[in-house]
């Protein structure tokens, strides 16, 4: 809790002098009853705003931030933050709940970012500059969060709250290796190397992976990983859609990358081209019930291009397109949620080490992006899954039931069958 010895007694009420003062007492309707928070302006008092107790402190530091609070444009008030202009001190993931009264209404840029480059410069194209733009950061400032055995980058699967991260992320790995039935000696495919915690678990097993990145310093990681370790693994720098072999895997692992694949159709059909009959695609993702992109913010300074998450009901429907069978389907969010939250408050311990190495803009950045994530799956506005297909023995094409079925039936039945 904040401490409010020195908070102004004059509440921030919506009939105050200043009309930014009225813009920040609006803010409290999206506050959850019984919370509160203090707000200060370049020279003047601290100041509270709604009732209870006080959980965090928003303060500007200079006009630029007083402009961005104006226009309750969520990216403007983002980059106040980012810049330094803004602090919010405390509870950030309460702090988050202001989001509902601010807008993000940026459609020329989500058009582009969206459609535009892909269209004019083809997905694969924009996707290895894209990914850079996330990936090519020094390895070591993500091995500031990440945990500290496999480094993996997508979420993990925990039993209880209390469970330290690594456990969460080694019962995930181990779930892949099972639910994939591997063994000794089979060749694996492995989507999104990152740094490389499923090459690690796999190939200390015997199982011959194959991971697939776009990033040039996920390479160099993961070929410094298997050499050191001396496992039985590769690493290829070339794009899912674009990547061929001349023989079929015995399965394929997709651990946090079907974001990053919003073409379901093209994505399952190269699923299909890469696995024997018979073999296993594991998968897991965030999702949304809804087809939206990330936050403008989220877009522009940490997942740049037309990474979406997983809207499941769509890929259900690509899926009905291909021979594939849906053998398991399971909701992870609040796993999600504890993932991300163990990940920010590692950033946070590290805060000093990060800041003198790479900078504060750095840590800010990914505070909110880490902390923004946990608010979204506190909130189910972000949510997550696992699942597993199969392709069968002898598989043959389909013809879709969707085709095969008039249109408001169609309707009806997704609408009953919602997830």
């Amino acid at each position: 809790m904040i401490p409010v010895e020195h908070v102004s007694e004059r509440p921030l009420v919506p009939g105050a002098s200043s009309a930014l003062e009225k813009v920040i007492a609006g803010l409290a309707e999206s506050l959850p009853p019984g919370a509160a928070f203090e707000f200060q302006l370049p020279d003047r008092p601290l100041m509270r705003v709604g009732s209870g107790d006080v959980t965090f402190r928003v303060v500007a530091r200079n006009e630029r931030a007083v402009s961005a609070l104006k226009s309750m444009d969520e990216i403007a008030i983002g980059e106040a933050y980012l810049f330094g202009d803004l602090d919010i001190d405390g509870d950030l993931v309460g702090a988050l709940d202001l989001r509902n009264s601010l807008h993000d209404r940026h459609v020329l840029a989500y058009l582009w970012s969206t459609y535009g480059q892909r269209i004019f410069y083809g997905q694969t194209k924009r996707d290895r500059k894209w990914i850079s733009e996330h990936y090519d950061t020094d390895p070591e400032f993500y091995l500031t969060f990440l945990d500290e055995r496999f480094r993996c980058y997508s979420h993990g699967y925990f039993e209880s709250d209390d469970e330290p991260l690594t456990a969460g992320i080694e019962r995930k790995l181990s779930t892949a290796f099972r639910s994939c039935e591997l063994q000794p000696g089979w060749r694996v495919l492995d989507i999104g190397a990152g740094w490389g915690a499923f090459t690690q678990y796999a190939g200390e097993r015997g199982v011959h992976v194959t991971s697939l990145t776009i990033s040039q310093e996920s390479e160099k990681y993961c070929n410094d990983l298997i050499a050191r370790n001396h496992l039985p693994c590769e690493v290829v720098r070339e794009h899912f859609l674009e990547y061929k072999s001349q023989e079929p895997y015995d399965a394929i692992v997709n651990l946090g990358v079907t974001e990053h694949l919003p073409d379901y159709p093209a994505t399952l059909k190269q699923y299909r081209r890469l696995l024997k009959p018979g073999g296993r695609v594991y998968l897991d993702a965030c999702a949304s019930r809804t087809k939206f992109p990330f936050s403008s913010f989220v877009l522009k300074y940490v997942w740049p291009g037309n990474a979406t998450p997983l809207h499941l009901a769509s890929y259900m429907d690509a899926v009905s397109e291909t021979p594939f069978e849906i053998c398991m389907i399971q909701n992870d969010r609040h796993s999600y949620l504890l993932t991300t939250k163990k990940w920010a408050e590692n950033l946070d311990h590290n805060h000093d080490a990060v800041v003198a190495r790479w900078g504060e803009m750095l840590y800010r950045r990914f505070r909110l992006y880490l902390w923004g994530c946990v608010h979204c799956f506190a909130t189910d506005s972000v949510t997550a899954y696992r699942w597993m297909m199969q392709l069968p023995e002898g598989a043959t094409e389909r013809t879709s039931f969707v085709r095969q079925t008039p249109a408001g039936v169609v309707r009806r039945v997704r609408q009953a069958l919602r997830f």
